[in-house]
């Protein structure tokens, strides 16, 4: 469901954790759009150099995503605590943004209708996107869904952890000097904390469907 004969694409930023890839991909299925987390890049970035420890990481990631298969991102268990503290380091890296980045841009212009979720895509690689969501969420409320998520691959995981990490990683993705999570002036605010899967889907979809009709 979109319009024939408009582009459509969408981008969807937020802290950890404040519901934005499960929002993203409701939306991209009900609109048929393609999805792209970026996240998950950094996690699967972060995850191939924990488990490859390349000399050259910067030549080594620049060949692995050079023809990447996202899909095959899915198939793997990349939300894990030690990868979503690596990830939130390497993504200070200008020189891992810049490929990363490179990867987004080539997956938009073979997909021009998508919706993209990250933390600096209406920022920098969706600036144009004429929708553009911001997700928020209470600290606490986030916690839990984060711990919900991760306990079941980490039976000793405490809440406290988590909630610290949150905290940490949303300090650091603020404050970092290369592309911060910031909301665009454009931006439309979706706050989760007491939203259902389907009253989200509701408020993003009547937003959407007024943008495509004008």
């Amino acid at each position: 469901m979109k319009s024939k004969n408009k582009v459509l694409q969408i981008s969807c930023d937020g802290g950890a954790a404040t519901g934005k890839s499960t929002g993203a991909k409701m939306i991209s299925e009900k609109y048929n759009l393609k999805f792209l987390s970026s996240g998950l890049l950094y996690r699967y970035a972060g995850y191939l150099l924990l488990k490859n420890k390349p000399k050259n990481k910067i030549s080594f990631l620049n060949r692995k995503f050079k023809n990447l298969n996202y899909k095959r991102l899915e198939k793997i268990n990349l939300h894990t605590q030690n990868i979503s503290e690596f990830s939130a380091k390497i993504a200070k890296v200008d020189t891992v943004r810049k490929i990363l980045k490179k990867y987004q841009l080539s997956f938009i212009k073979r997909n021009r209708n998508c919706c993209i979720e990250g933390r600096d895509i209406s920022t920098k690689i969706l600036p144009k996107a004429k929708i553009k969501f911001f997700f928020i969420c209470n600290l606490n409320i986030a916690s839990i869904r984060r711990f919900k998520e991760l306990k079941k691959f980490n039976p000793s995981l405490r809440l406290s952890d988590v909630k610290k990490a949150l905290r940490t990683r949303n300090i650091i993705d603020t404050n970092r000097k290369n592309s911060p999570l910031l909301k665009h002036a454009d931006s439309v605010v979706i706050n989760t904390g007491k939203l259902s899967k389907q009253a989200m889907l509701k408020k993003m979809s009547k937003y959407i469907d007024s943008s495509i009709s004008e």
